[in-house]
This record gives C-alpha cells, structure tokens and sequence, in this order.
C-alpha cells in the first residue's frame, strides 16, 4: 500500500523509482497558471512577499535551467519557466520575490541526498558533485536571471558539512547581498525558522518565523480538505507577530495552475480584515508583557518535542509600535477589561477598525477598559491605546 502523509514526500515515501516517477512530468500541464492572478490573490491576503518553491526534494525545477532538463520546460509540454513569469508578475505589481531551493536533498539525482532506493546509502554518494554539478549552479540561475530575490529559503541540511553550507551563502551574498537566507541551510542564516506548523509559547528576541500550511500538505493533495478557518488563520498572524515573528503561510496549487478554492476562499477573508485592522500587524512589534499568551502545564507535563507544556490563552494577544498598544480580542473581554499594569498615562484609546472611542476607568487602583455596547467584529477585534512615551513603562 502507497502511504504519503505529505503529498509532496510521495516518491519517497513510495519509494517510486525515478524512471517511472519522472513520467509524471510527462503529463504536467498547468494550463490555468495566470501568474498575476496568483500575485493579485497574495496582495488581497495582505501578503507582502511570495516564495515559490522552485525546486523541492524529487528534483524537479519550475524555471528553466541549464544544468539540468528535469524541468518545467524542458521535460513538460507547458514549455514555460513559471518562475520567469511569477517575477514578471510581481514587478508588475510591486510584490517581492523569494525561492525555496532543497539544496541538500535531491531524490532524482544519483548523488543527491535522500533517494536510498535507486541509488543507495547517502554515505557512498559523491556529494560534492551533486552540488557543484546542480544545486549550486541552479541557486546562481534563480539569482541572475530573476530579478531582485527577497530571500532563498534553503531546506533539510542534510550532508551540509565543512565549507557547503559557505558555498551557498556566498554564493547568495556575492550575487545578491541583500537577499535574505533563512536558518535551513547548514549554518546561521539570517532568521530563525522554527519546525513545520510550530509556534513557540513565549516571544523570543530573534528574528523569527513559523512555516505554516493551510491545510495538512504543502504540496496539492486531492483528498486533504481539512482547512484552517479564516479566524485561526487570523488567530495565528497575530498571535505570532505578539511573540515577535512572521508567518510563512503555504498554499499548493492544483495540478492545472489554479489555487484550491478552499484556500483562496480564506485567503481572501483574512485579507478583508487586515485593510481594517493591519495596523496592529504590520510592522508591529512583540508584547512588553506575556502573561497573556498562557501558563505552564501545572503537572509539569512536556509537548512532542520534550519541551515543557504551555496551556496557551487565546483571549486576546498585545502588539506595540511607537507610542502605540494594540489589544486584539478573539473572543467577548471579560467586561470591564483590567488593563495590565504600565507607567504610562493613556492619552486615548479607540477601536482601530472604525475609531470609535472607547472608555477607561479608573477602579481599585486598576486602569479598566469599558466595552459600553459597540459591536464587536466576530473575527477579531483591535483596540489602540494612544501612550505617552514611546514604550510601555512596566
């Protein structure tokens, strides 16, 4: 029986030899692929970047390359670079471009890591041709004929002993210095991503990120509709931009070029309430607070990964700028709601979607804001408090 909890791990967790799994791109044909159709759905999300993955682990390559024809041009009858024209796309309307590239494994080249069927244990390839022979001469492709990269998301480090990883990063700063490198490739990058869909229980200092899916995949998979709602989606934007990172958040497209409508449905949704509510996301920095985000397990249980367990508070998450604290509500505030303890004097509090004023009390030595009525919005609501000074004082 064929198992592949991930569609995109399909070959290799079918152990699909590469002459039949090669086929496929036979018949890869996405006659609905409108690149601009795909840039104007990320601005509507309230996206500021796009990365596309322009070459996972079987292999394959989205763009034209000359080191090898395992690509969408040269080995479909698409016949077109995708990534040429996504550039095309997002210059047009002002949207910046990064890539994902699995520069370690490569399950479609005898000396790539990973493809322990065809081509047997890792330990007796010669890995140094694979990357000198393809990867790096593909990130050099994706880094001269593209335009201005964003970032290189590099992926799985395995093998990236000695000076490899360097390479790489040399590779990008020399051709591109202000490209961004995540924290994948084999040494520091320039931000830290965390594990596939985890989100940290505390706000952390570094730059960091949550690469994240829609659903369950990354890549298309027909019989997955299991779906975040447009309110965790929501829920999880702001919830990481209170700990102080990004979220990366994935979509596969189907096989014939179009976005699942599932996704650009949601999409779309969370896009509508940030025009009205961006302010508390956008370029907004990490709660002065955290008792808000949640507690630790009182038995002092661990999660999966042997960290100890944090029950998570989902009521309401805090987000700063200058001058400025953003209270975002996800469910009906206890009423009056105590405002957290800070030096600061409110000089104005108001809800950000319409600006409407909001009312504070002062009761039992506690600052309370008063919910007098107002109708909330039933996917969050975002209240600003105008402070003097630009930082909260505690």
């Amino acid at each position: 029986m064929l198992v592949a909890a991930l569609a995109e791990w399909i070959m290799n967790r079918g152990r699909i030899p590469v002459k039949e799994y090669e086929q496929l791109a036979t018949r890869f044909n996405p006659v609905k692929f409108d690149a601009d159709a795909w840039v104007k759905l990320a601005k509507d999300a309230g996206m500021k970047y796009i990365v596309i993955t322009s070459k996972h682990h079987d292999g394959f390559a989205l763009f034209k390359s000359s080191v090898s024809t395992y690509n969408v041009v040269d080995a479909t009858p698409f016949k077109r670079d995708v990534i040429a024209e996504l550039a095309a796309a997002c210059k047009r309307q002002g949207m910046r471009l990064g890539f994902y590239y699995s520069q370690s494994q490569d399950w479609h080249e005898p000396n790539g890591a990973g493809n322990n069927w065809d081509f047997g244990p890792d330990s007796l390839k010669r890995y140094d041709d694979y990357l000198r022979g393809k990867a790096e001469p593909q990130v050099r492709e994706l880094l001269t004929r593209y335009g201005p990269v964003a970032l290189i998301w590099f992926d799985t480090p395995r093998n990236m002993t000695g000076d490899r990883a360097s390479r790489f990063s040399q590779l990008v700063r020399t051709l591109q210095p202000n490209t961004l490198i995540d924290g994948r490739l084999g040494e520091s990058g320039d931000y830290v991503s965390t594990g596939d869909n985890v989100i940290p229980s505390e706000a952390r200092t570094e730059a960091w990120e949550v690469p994240a899916t829609l659903n369950h995949t990354w890549g298309y998979r027909s019989d997955d509709h299991d779906w975040k709602s447009v309110g965790d989606v929501v829920f999880k934007l702001v919830d990481i931009v209170s700990k102080g990172g990004n979220y990366l958040l994935n979509v596969g497209p189907m096989a014939n070029g179009e976005m699942p409508q599932p996704a650009v449905d949601v999409l779309r949704h969370a896009g509508e309430w940030l025009k009205v509510n961006g302010d508390a996301v956008y370029g907004a920095g990490p709660t002065p607070f955290g008792e808000e985000l949640g507690e630790p397990s009182a038995r002092g249980t661990k999660d999966l990964r042997g960290q100890p367990l944090v029950l998570a508070h989902t009521e309401f998450r805090y987000t700063t700028k200058p001058g400025k604290l953003f209270i975002t509500f996800f469910a009906q505030p206890r009423v009056p709601f105590t405002l957290p303890t800070m030096q600061n004097a409110v000089k104005r509090a108001y809800r950000l979607a319409d600006g409407a004023p909001m009312e504070i009390r002062e009761a039992d030595g506690t600052r309370q804001l008063v919910f007098t009525g107002q109708p909330l919005d039933p996917m969050a609501t975002v209240v600003v408090l105008e402070l003097d000074g630009d930082k909260v004082r505690r």
